[in-house]
């Protein structure tokens, strides 16, 4: 595996946070095809980089301006 030059990696509990989202919605957007599966750590869990944070950041943003989930895949 490549050496991570991302700032840290998160749980999806801190993402969901974060980004102010449901963890269901972030695996909803891994099963729709709007995020990459997430990485998961030594104990099994997905964890999410700092790509992941900013690309969850304008999926929120997409949907707020009025985007379908097909919209916002296809950009």
């Amino acid at each position: 595996m490549a050496e991570r030059q991302e700032l840290g990696v998160y749980a999806i509990s801190v993402v969901a946070q974060l980004v102010g989202t449901g963890q269901q919605n972030i695996r909803l957007y891994e099963r729709k095809g709007l995020l990459p599966d997430a990485e998961r750590g030594a104990n099994g869990y997905r964890v999410y980089d700092e790509a992941l944070l900013t690309r969850l950041r304008f999926i929120t943003v997409a949907q707020t301006a009025g985007l379908t989930l097909a919209e916002i895949r296809s950009i």
